[in-house]
């Protein structure tokens, strides 16, 4: 079998609207690693877009899988429950932040997840009206588009949105935009487009997923909790990318203060099979009538099986510990090439969730023909890694946290080797 080949027949039997970055078809993948059809080895440091924080194939979630199957693979949880869902539930519920009863709905995807968040708090709050931010990214459903602040390629052509969501722009030090300024727009959207007692929710991103991996800064969150707090509205974080050690905490906002009523969890949750929830409040999270929440396959017994072979796994091998590590030795070497790198005019993120920002010399103009050189150059090596930001000029690392030592070690030369000759030939 070949790559062109299955070019040719997925160009003819797919849509272009589902956009492929690789040109090479995966044949099998272990941990951090990954072959293609004809043999060809890469370096995963994309992970699934952040849905393989354990990596590909941990014995542990496939022995969990394994089980589960001998036993059901489906029966509808709203049809026939299953202890397994209810377990799963009290774990998150347990281990979400916030000193308040909980209780936790699961769904399939984010991009469901975010729906049902935004369900739940328009039926607790008797209120329709949403605010986002610019930059967040939120799904591909039409609730989730109309959330997300980016244009393209998301919202290209899918038009009219669902109504009552306003965005506000979300701090960007690099870009000049305080936390003052992101809370200060809030409080015109309360003047100038919608009455704060029509809004039922907030929605933000503890570090900005498709934006550009900004962390929240924790100012900008406790202004976030004290408008919400003022005006009757719940906070909601989207934590499907943060979630799950990613950030060197279970949680994301675990880092803050102040705690959000409901999150939205998914991707890393159940280490490559389809599963999401939502966890919050527990009056918050009962004020849908029964029958309002659910789907088909929300909280498919065989995902189910994989999260909780997940969290074990980030409990026994300290995955929280190790995405700091990691991500202190990847902002590490970053920072050494800062100095013969102009282009480099930004190293941040929390824990494992870092990103490098690429802009043209001596300004902050974002430069995506740099960013995308340095992918390709990377992808050429035999490195995976992802483009994000609003300008397209953020490399974002989303290794798994499992990756073994030497395998991290080669991608960090391999990354160091491809910005430099990228600079080469920007010169």
């Amino acid at each position: 079998m070949k790559n062109a080949d299955l070019q040719s027949r997925k160009d003819a039997a797919t849509p272009r609207g589902v956009g492929v970055m690789c040109n090479f078809y995966a044949e099998r993948a272990e941990n951090a690693e990954l072959w293609d059809v004809e043999g060809r080895r890469f370096i995963d440091f994309a992970a699934g877009i952040a849905v393989l924080n354990t990596g590909h194939r941990h014995p542990k979630i496939i022995d969990a899988i394994r089980a589960q199957l001998d036993r059901f693979t489906h029966t509808a949880y709203q049809v026939v429950p299953y202890a397994s869902y209810v377990e799963l539930a009290e774990k998150i519920n347990h281990r979400a932040p916030g000193d308040f009863a909980k209780k936790t709905a699961l769904f399939t995807t984010g991009a469901e997840a975010v729906e049902n968040a935004v369900k739940i708090a328009r039926a607790a709050t008797g209120r329709p009206g949403v605010i986002a931010f610019a930059g967040g990214f939120h799904g591909r459903t039409l609730m989730g588009m109309a959330l997300t602040g980016k244009v393209a390629p998301y919202k290209l052509g899918f038009g009219p949105f669902p109504s009552d969501v306003y965005h506000a722009p979300y701090p960007n030090p690099l870009h000049g935009v305080s936390t003052a300024d992101s809370l200060k727009a809030i409080e015109t959207l309360f003047k100038a487009d919608i009455d704060p007692k029509r809004v039922a929710a907030i929605i933000f991103e503890p570090v900005q997923g498709e934006g550009g991996f900004y962390p929240a800064p924790a100012d900008f969150v406790r202004g976030l909790r004290q408008i919400c707090d003022a005006h009757g509205i719940l906070l909601i974080a989207d934590e499907v990318q943060t979630g799950f050690a990613r950030t060197g905490k279970l949680f994301a906002t675990q880092y803050y203060d102040v705690t959000p009523d409901l999150i939205t969890i998914a991707k890393s949750l159940a280490g490559g099979m389809p599963l999401s929830g939502v966890v919050g409040r527990a009056d918050v999270m009962d004020a849908a009538a029964p029958g309002g929440l659910g789907g088909t396959y929300a909280g498919n017994p065989l995902a189910v099986a994989a999260a909780h072979a997940v969290l074990d796994v980030i409990d026994g091998e300290n995955l929280c510990e190790r995405a700091t590590v990691l991500g202190d030795r990847l902002k590490a070497k970053l920072a050494t090439l800062k100095a013969d790198v102009p282009q480099l005019a930004d190293v941040r993120g929390p824990g494992a969730m870092v990103a490098a920002e690429f802009c043209k010399p001596g300004s902050h103009e974002p430069d995506a023909a740099f960013t995308k050189r340095v992918q390709t150059l990377a992808l050429e090596r035999g490195l995976l890694l992802l483009v994000c930001g609003v300008y397209s000029n953020v490399v974002r690392f989303l290794f798994p946290l499992t990756i073994q030592d030497n395998v991290f070690d080669e991608a960090l030369a391999i990354l160091e080797d491809v910005i430099r000759e990228a600079v080469g030939v920007a010169a």
